[in-house]
């Protein structure tokens, strides 16, 4: 059965079905909840024209229809009346595109009645498709029973002009789902404040040589799409270079996804990455999109990427290489269009030749690297960056801290193995417990620096110049002036330095204190 021209069909109506279609119109337009619109409509249908059964299917990713609103079907008649595309009635109206007409449900093998709903009173039924630009996304469903006012054609008629108002309140109602649920996704996500206050490079604080290297290399490579490698250790501020590159970018509108491949279990990896479908696991509860489907169209920043399995890099590799994927459990194959920035603080090359990196993906990576410097070789950029964060710390915390002229000289050529992320929490921490009068000294420091206490961490960074003895002297005032303020008691001086008492004895002994 062909559909109807909708226009000519106007000029037919009667002035009964002409009021049902105006009343069916307000209160689509007057209802915020779709549901409760489509319902409140079928009623009218219901009350005016005496049809029956009345119910909403939508055409889900899967090809299944499912009921959305209905007026007398029961919670478990509505799961139960679930048809696969092609499927009876409903199922056979969504194909083809046209309505379908059932002269007599108690005899035509293609009215399956899934709900089980029985009534002797029931005679037909009709199914008309909900079309959106040549694209089926539902079927209205009704029945005729002995007192519907209308036949066949009549009812076909005027179905499908309210199957075309339900059509486009459907769709409007999908786009404005869509868009929230990406809204919140990104929510989760995308939290990512940017910052022009310095160099217009957001965090990235810094006037040394190397820095300076690393402004250049952004601003050359941030308008292609080539994939990045960043590199450095631990805390240099990876993230920062990846967030800067994607701000510049032609993406910049666009969605900047990133994504800590060592904090997440091999297991869940896969799922995080390429998302999974209902069902796929145990704990898969729902339909979940995976980082590069909410990165599609923009940036994906994948940190420690040297951690992932041997099974992680190889479909990786398949998504770098065809740009596209499944999802775990399915089997549509989703295209993207995202760009991707990688970082890892481990040697690929020796993880390459140990087997432990595949060669394929480590080329494919490491198309663009940025190094990035550790923080004891950045220079006077240590002392921007305690300016920088002491400011912030006491904005946050509302409490005015300074720092002497001889604590920001030990501050400068501390080595700072955790780099810039040590540095910032550092002066989180000089704030908390520091004194707002006098300011913090340099005996102070000591407390707060672990590695000026450890011989290892001596020895591992002695390259950067750092003199022994002048750490050893700022450790022998700090012991001096403990002992002083607590009347030579060795045991809370100790226990106010960090110290136990047997290291005290030690240390007292080797500076040649109380001698």
């Amino acid at each position: 059965m062909a559909l109807f021209d909708k226009t000519a069909c106007m000029s037919c109506l009667t002035l009964k079905e002409l009021t049902t279609l105006y009343d069916i119109a307000s209160v689509i337009s007057n209802h915020y909840d779709l549901e409760t619109s489509l319902e409140k409509s079928m009623k009218i249908l219901k009350n005016s024209l005496h049809l029956t059964n009345c119910s909403v299917h939508l055409l889900e990713e899967d090809s299944y229809l499912n009921v959305f609103a209905s007026v007398e079907l029961s919670t478990i008649q509505k799961k139960l009346s679930c048809y696969k595309l092609g499927e009876g009635v409903t199922g056979l109206a969504a194909e083809s595109k046209e309505p379908v007409v059932v002269e007599n449900i108690h005899n035509d093998s293609l009215f399956l009645n899934k709900s089980g709903k029985r009534d002797l009173n029931n005679l037909s039924y009709v199914a008309v498709p909900l079309i959106i630009e040549d694209e089926t996304i539902g079927v209205l469903g009704a029945t005729l029973t002995k007192t519907t006012e209308i036949g066949f054609d009549d009812c076909v008629r005027i179905l499908t002009i309210v199957s075309s108002i339900f059509a486009q309140s459907i769709y409007s109602y999908l786009l404005n789902k869509k868009e929230k649920e990406r809204l919140k996704e990104l929510k989760l996500y995308y939290k990512m404040e940017w910052d022009s206050k310095v160099h217009n490079f957001g965090d990235i604080i810094g006037d040394s040589e190397k820095m300076k290297q690393v402004f250049n290399a952004i601003q050359r490579i941030a308008q292609s799409d080539v994939t990045v490698l960043i590199r450095g250790e631990t805390g240099t501020g990876k993230e920062l270079v990846a967030a800067a590159i994607h701000k510049r970018s032609k993406r910049k509108d666009e969605p900047f996804i990133k994504l800590n491949c060592a904090a997440i279990t091999d297991s869940l990896l896969e799922s995080e990455l390429f998302g999974h479908e209902k069902g796929a696991f145990t704990d898969a509860k729902e339909t979940r999109k995976g980082r590069f489907e909410l990165a599609d169209g923009g940036t994906l920043f994948l940190d420690e990427i040297g951690d992932i399995s041997a099974s992680a890099q190889v479909k990786l590799l398949r998504v770098l290489q065809e740009r596209e994927f499944e999802r775990v459990g399915g089997n549509k194959t989703i295209k993207v269009n995202v760009r991707l920035i990688a970082a890892t603080n481990r040697n690929l090359e020796e993880m390459v030749k140990n087997g432990d990196f595949r060669e394929d993906l480590y080329y494919r990576l490491n198309v663009i690297p940025i190094d990035l410097p550790p923080l004891r070789q950045r220079g006077d950029d240590i002392r921007q960056l305690v300016e920088f964060f002491l400011e912030k710390a006491i904005r946050n915390h509302k409490k005015n801290v300074q720092i002497t002229p001889e604590a920001m000289d030990v501050l400068s050529i501390y080595p700072w193995p955790g780099n810039v992320r040590e540095l910032e929490n550092t002066l989180e921490r000089i704030v908390l417990l520091g004194n707002e009068e006098g300011g913090v000294s340099k005996h102070d420091m000591l407390l707060l620096l672990p590695a000026l206490n450890d011989d290892n961490l001596k020895k591992e960074y002695s390259s950067i110049q750092v003199s022994d003895k002048r750490i050893d002297l700022y450790e022998k005032e700090a012991i001096e002036s403990a002992l002083i303020k607590n009347n030579l008691n060795q045991e809370i001086a100790a226990k106010e330095l960090g110290f136990s008492l047997d290291e005290i004895h030690d240390k007292i002994k080797e500076y040649g204190i109380l001698q």
